[in-house]
């Protein structure tokens, strides 16, 4: 049953917001997801790009470093996220939906230290 959700769910969340066809079949819907996570990652590299820019050297050694271990961390999680699904056909879908869902939090993470009001001490220096 929760498998059967989940792959609703990861339907549902891929055809949201798309002005293309519904994918009928599984080698469609890996590709709408794979696209999706395509756009998810350029959003989170124009970002982080943006916000690199803005900060000092030892700012971007730290952002950096800590880039670095949010992808690891992505990566595991989605790896342990989609464990369920593993040699299944459905499994790059569902890995793709969870690389896009944490790709696009960090995005708006970024995107929140990039623009920070004066004053706010949560703004990594900026």
């Amino acid at each position: 049953m929760r498998r059967v959700l989940a792959v609703a769910g990861a339907i549902a969340v891929i055809g949201v917001g798309t002005a293309t066809a519904v994918a009928q079949s599984q080698m469609e819907m890996n590709a709408q997801a794979g696209s999706a996570l395509q756009k998810s990652d350029a959003q989170l590299n124009a970002v982080y790009n943006k916000l690199r820019a803005r900060i000092s050297d030892a700012g971007k050694q730290k952002l950096l470093a800590a880039q670095q271990s949010w992808l690891r961390f992505r990566d595991q999680e989605c790896e342990f996220e989609t464990s369920g699904t593993l040699g299944g056909s459905i499994h790059s879908m569902m890995v793709a939906v969870c690389l896009t869902r944490l790709t696009d939090q960090r995005t708006k993470d970024l995107d929140r230290l990039l623009n920070c009001q004066e004053g706010d001490l949560s703004c990594a220096g900026l």
